[in-house]
């Protein structure tokens, strides 16, 4: 009887493959630019390896969160300080930051490979209190006749204080958009009591100045040229210029994510140098590679042929892995590259547990091609509990560790993830071509002496409790 294989055998050769020829283009292609996914402008980005502060360097700030209005912040006050921050810090795009309380009143912000530190740090320590700020006609006049005083974008409102019609938390979102003009600006929406207030105001002044106030300082002063009842606007930069690409990124952030409940004062500010990053990211490629190696090592010398196959699907696996870590992307740490570490022995693990079922079923004398079926099938259920497990640890972590411990949890996922599709599909398709030569057909490449060994063709009957080999 000629050996057919089935048609989700013959497919499965085609995908490791494809995915194998994709992982080596993403891990070695010179300047890859891919779309952005879920960008609908169109935008790209170049596809690298993304390393942490531990790793790259970057910038380490310490604020403490100062009292106000007779009040000290309290540990819930901190907490939503550091949420906030934490927040503000994603929106920009750095990679896997580290915002952490430290005492009773300080904020420590870790940002890896930051390349404008001075607009993030201009960011966080913003309180963020927006306020809409009426302007009476005696002191600024209006569009038709200007009074003696005036508000100019990015300045202090002059004169005494004026109250606001409304603040910042009646702002229900904010995006980036374009004024009339094609220049930049933030448009926001309101809330019902904003956009009532708004819709009044707006109303009764055609005509008249109010000014949009960021933390004591004039965003913009338009006047109203109609009423606003939509519940709805948009802040522009003034007559100062406009708004640079930083600061509407910037005034969105904050305009999405809250004011602060208490002021920040940044208290120290270390920048992460380049050569002590190199040297952790030196030592933490070295450890890694030695260990990696031993096991590969271990494998071709205690498992011979079959073993040699899985150091060959360990390296396809860490082919693929770092595919999806540049992908992604995901930011590497020296904790992250721990837990690549540690699913590759996981893979291990499960090549283990495999092979050493294929021994006894050949001790049972099992043909070599049932035997090698019989172990991974028996082998399974074993594989599956222990990865299970390690998932569902993992997952925990990520969703409720803070940002390092998420790191090394989604490393360790997606991992474990590939750890078993390299395992249970990578090397067994190979084994099962491999079964069938005459060449495989010898004890001592399986690890067995010459009386456990029989190798017979894979048409011969199966002896007494031979389990079938199932896909």
């Amino acid at each position: 009887m000629v050996y057919r294989p089935r048609p989700m055998r013959r497919i499965t050769p085609i995908i490791i493959v494809v995915v194998g020829v994709l992982a080596l283009v993403i891990d070695f292609w010179p300047n890859l630019v891919l779309p952005v996914i879920g960008d609908s402008s169109g935008a790209t980005r170049t596809v690298e390896t993304k390393l942490g502060l531990d790793l790259s360097g970057g910038l380490r700030v310490v604020y403490q969160a100062l009292p106000a209005g007779g009040k000290t912040p309290t540990a819930a006050d901190l907490a939503t300080i550091q949420g906030i921050v934490e927040r503000r810090v994603n929106a920009t795009g750095v990679s896997e930051p580290l915002v952490q309380t430290q005492g009773s009143d300080r904020i420590v912000v870790e940002i890896p490979g930051v390349s404008d530190p001075d607009s993030i740090r201009k960011l966080i320590g913003s309180t963020g209190r927006l306020d809409f700020v009426p302007l009476p006609t005696a002191r600024f006049g209006s569009n038709t006749s200007p009074g003696p005083e005036s508000a100019t974008a990015g300045q202090p409102l002059p004169g005494a204080a004026l109250p606001p019609l409304f603040s910042g938390d009646q702002i229900s979102g904010a995006n980036p958009g374009t004024d009339s003009t094609g220049g930049r600006a933030v448009s926001f929406s309101l809330k019902d009591q904003g956009s009532k207030l708004f819709s009044d105001f707006t109303t009764k002044n055609v005509g008249n100045f109010f000014a949009i106030v960021l933390d004591g300082t004039v965003v913009s002063a338009p006047y109203i040229q109609s009423p606003i009842t939509g519940g709805s606007g948009i802040i522009t930069g003034g007559s100062g210029g406009g708004f640079t690409a930083a600061e509407m990124n910037n005034l969105v952030t904050i305009l999405r994510y809250g004011s602060l409940p208490f002021p920040i004062q940044e208290i120290s500010v270390q920048a992460i140098s380049s050569s002590l990053a190199g040297f952790s990211l030196d030592s933490a490629l070295l450890g890694g590679a030695i260990g990696i190696l031993m096991v590969l090592i271990f494998m071709a010398i205690y498992y011979r042929l079959p073993g040699l196959i899985a150091d060959g699907a360990l390296v396809y696996y860490a082919l693929v892995v770092m595919a999806i870590f540049r992908l992604i992307p995901v930011t590497l740490t020296l904790a992250g590259i721990a837990g690549f570490v540690l699913s590759v022995g996981m893979a291990v693990d499960a090549n283990i547990l495999i092979f050493e079922r294929m021994k006894e079923e050949l001790r049972l004398g099992k043909s070599l091609p049932s035997a090698m079926e019989a172990g991974f099938n028996r082998a399974w259920n074993s594989i599956l509990d222990s990865n299970v497990s390690t998932l569902i640890t993992a997952s925990i972590l990520y969703w409720f560790g803070s940002s390092v411990i998420k790191g090394f949890a989604l490393v360790l996922i997606i991992g474990v993830l590939m750890s078993m599709f390299t395992a249970v599909v990578v090397t067994r398709t190979v084994l099962r071509y491999i079964v069938r030569t005459d060449f495989a057909r010898k004890a001592r490449l399986w690890g067995v002496s010459e009386d456990e060994f029989l190798s017979r063709p894979a048409a011969g009957r199966p002896v007494r409790g031979e389990a079938r080999g199932r896909v």
